[in-house]
């Protein structure tokens, strides 16, 4: 009987599951992808006495936090962390390469830092906000710690690193119970003067 997790076996089942479960992401991928244009590249021409540009991380935060209603500073915060999840799932099931948590984000990052810059330049009632970014890229490692890490562990198989990898020395035991390494012959030692 096969081991490992079932989408990696190499069985016609496991191989028609992987397909199913990339198309499925790439669909939702796709379908983000327009959410996400919608809801960041759209003008707003009512918007831009109200919009101004923040470099500085936490300020946006700190007046989204202050807002009268709470309902508002969630509605901000969350939709902004909410927004990025998607990446942290979504990436390490289409991009194995992108597969690991700081890959997730920096990959995140970019690509919201591409989006506001666009927004900033091109888009009408707009502005770039670095608070944007930060908290995207929250929800992509919120979105990689509850769903990605798993999902990308179960469909590609783990990469091995060149510090991962056994040396050729090693030997096993002849019951084959356990790795060692060949004795060493001792140095020879000069005497201290």
């Amino acid at each position: 009987m096969a081991s490992g997790p079932r989408l990696q076996r190499r069985t016609w089942r496991a191989a028609v599951a992987r397909a199913a479960v990339l198309i499925v992401g790439f669909v939702c991928m796709v379908a983000f992808a327009v959410v996400l244009a919608r809801a960041t590249l759209v003008p707003s021409p009512a918007s831009v006495r109200l919009t101004h540009t923040n470099l500085h991380p936490g300020d946006s935060i700190r007046a989204y936090l202050a807002q009268p209603h709470w309902r508002d500073a969630v509605k901000q915060v969350g939709g902004n962390v909410l927004l990025g999840m998607p990446f942290g799932v979504l990436l390490p099931v289409l991009f194995p390469r992108t597969r690991g948590l700081v890959r997730v984000v920096l990959m995140t990052a970019f690509v919201m830092l591409t989006v506001e810059a666009a927004q900033g330049l091109l888009v009408t009632g707009r502005a770039f906000d670095i608070d944007d970014v930060i908290l995207n890229s929250l929800g992509s490692f919120a979105g990689y710690l509850l769903l990605g890490r798993r999902l990308g562990r179960a469909l590609h198989p783990r990469r091995h690193h060149w510090w991962q990898r056994a040396p050729a020395e090693v030997a096993r035991d002849p019951d084959g119970s356990k790795p060692h390494l060949p004795a060493i012959p001792r140095a020879v030692r000069k005497p201290v003067r």
